[in-house]
C-alpha cells in the first residue's frame, strides 16, 4: 500500500467509525422514544413555581408579535409567569402587543448603544438582571410554542432537584416553504431523536438548544450567567452545568415551532455561525477532555471532536482523493473499496435517518422519503 492508501484507509475507517457512533445513538434514542410514549404526563407540584420568560429579539419586528401571543396563550397559571422581551429596534410592534395585553405581567428591555448589540448571551445577562423567577425560560424571537410546552417543561424539572434544566423539541414551522425548509425539517427530527435522545439513553447528556428550555435560576447565577464570548451560548452553558453534577433531561412533550431559513444564503450563514460557536465551546473545554473534573462532558467532546475536526478531515481527504483518482493525477488501488464503503455508508445513513421520523405522525410521507 502506498502512503495515499494508507490516508484514505485512514479516512475511510473515520467516517465508518462516526457513522456507527450514530447508528447506536439512533437505536437508543429510538428505543428512548418508545419509552417515553408510555410514560405519564408530568404534573405540576401543588405550588407552582413562579417563571420568568425571557425572548432576545434582535430585528425581529414581523414575528415577535405572534410569537409573543403564543407565550401570552400558555395553559400555564397566568398568575405564575411574566415575559421579559429584550428588545433591539422592535420596539413599535412590542408597544401594540403591551396595549393589547395591559395587564399582563410583560415587560420589555430596549438596550442601547452602551448595553445591546452584544449577541445573544449579553441580551439574556441583561434580562436575568431583571426577572423575577425562580425559574429561567428561554424562547427565540421567532417561536410558536404549543399552550402545554411551559407546563411540561416545569413539570418535568421539579419532578426531580438532580435536574438543573429541562429541554423541549423544536419542529419546523415553514417546513413546506421550499426544498431547503424540507430538509431542516427532518434535519431536526433526527437531530432530537438520534442525537438529543440517543445521548440522554446512553449518557445522561443532553444539550440546551437554546429555546424551548427551562433552567434554575440558582444554578444560573451560580455559574456567572451566560458567557458574552459563546456564539453557541447553548451548548455552553449545557457543559457547565454537567461540569456542577447536575442534569438535563430532554422532554418531548413540550414542542415549539420555528422559523427555519429559507434560503442557502441565511441558512449557510446560521451554520457558520453555530460551527465557530461550538468550535469555541471544544477549545475552551478541551484540556478536561481527560481530567477528572471534565469527566461528565467527555463524550460530548469526543463526539464533536470527531464532527468538526476527525470528520471534516476525512471528507475532505477522501473526495480529494476520488478527484485525483479520477483525473489520472494519482493513483490509490483502495479507491473501488472507498467507493463500496461510501455507498454503503449513505444506504446505512438514510435508514437510520428514516427510522428516526417514524417517531412524528405525518412525517412518514413519500415525499420525505424522496428527500432521504
Amino acid at each position: 500500500m502506498s502512503i495515499l492508501d494508507y490516508f484514505l484507509f485512514l479516512a475511510v475507517l473515520s467516517i465508518w467509525g462516526i457513522l456507527v457512533v450514530n447508528v447506536v445513538l439512533t437505536i437508543a434514542g429510538y428505543v428512548n422514544y418508545l419509552q417515553k410514549v408510555r410514560r405519564p404526563e408530568p404534573q405540576l407540584p401543588v405550588k407552582v413555581p413562579f417563571v420568568s420568560i425571557m425572548v432576545p429579539a434582535h430585528n425581529e419586528g414581523i414575528v415577535i408579535v405572534k410569537t409573543l401571543q403564543s407565550l401570552l396563550n400558555f395553559d400555564y397559571p397566568k398568575d405564575r409567569y411574566e415575559i421579559i422581551i429584550i428588545n433591539d429596534n422592535s420596539a413599535e410592534l412590542l408597544r401594540e402587543v403591551q396595549s393589547l395585553y395591559p395587564h399582563r405581567n410583560l415587560k420589555v428591555i430596549n438596550t442601547d448603544k452602551t448595553n445591546g448589540g452584544k449577541g445573544k448571551s449579553n441580551a439574556l445577562n441583561i434580562g436575568l438582571k431583571q426577572a423575577r423567577g425562580s425559574l429561567i425560560s428561554i424562547y427565540d424571537a421567532d417561536n410558536t410554542p404549543q399552550r402545554t410546552a411551559l407546563r411540561y417543561l416545569v413539570a418535568e424539572l421539579m419532578s426531580d432537584q438532580r435536574l438543573a434544566a429541562v429541554i423541549g423539541k423544536f419542529r419546523t414551522r415553514n417546513k413546506n416553504a421550499s426544498i431547503l425548509t424540507r430538509f431542516i425539517n427532518i434535519e431536526t427530527l433526527s437531530f432530537q431523536w438520534m442525537a438529543q435522545a440517543g445521548r440522554e439513553k446512553l449518557f445522561k447528556l443532553c444539550t440546551i438548544p437554546g429555546t424551548n428550555y427551562v433552567i434554575r435560576r440558582d444554578i444560573l447565577e451560580k455559574i456567572g450567567g451566560w458567557d458574552v464570548k459563546a456564539l453557541a451560548e447553548d451548548t455552553e452553558i449545557s457543559f457547565r452545568v454537567y461540569r456542577m453534577g447536575y442534569r438535563i433531561r430532554f422532554q418531548p412533550l413540550a414542542v415549539t415551532w420555528e422559523q427555519e431559513p429559507q434560503t442557502l444564503d441565511v441558512w449557510f450563514h446560521q451554520r457558520t455561525r453555530w460551527v465557530k460557536g461550538n468550535i469555541y465551546v471544544i477549545l475552551k473545554n478541551a484540556r478536561l477532555l481527560f481530567t477528572k473534573t471534565g469527566r461528565p462532558i467527555r463524550f460530548d467532546l469526543l463526539y464533536f471532536l470527531s464532527i468538526y475536526f476527525l470528520l471534516m478531515t476525512s471528507l475532505i481527504l477522501s473526495d480529494s482523493m476520488f478527484v485525483l483518482s479520477v483525473a489520472g493525477i494519482a493513483h490509490s488501488d483502495l479507491v473501488g473499496f472507498s467507493n463500496i464503503l461510501w455507498l454503503m455508508a449513505i444506504i446505512t445513513f438514510v435508514i437510520s435517518t428514516f427510522v428516526t421520523i417514524t417517531t412524528e405522525k405525518g412525517e412518514m410521507t413519500i415525499a420525505n422519503l424522496m428527500i432521504r
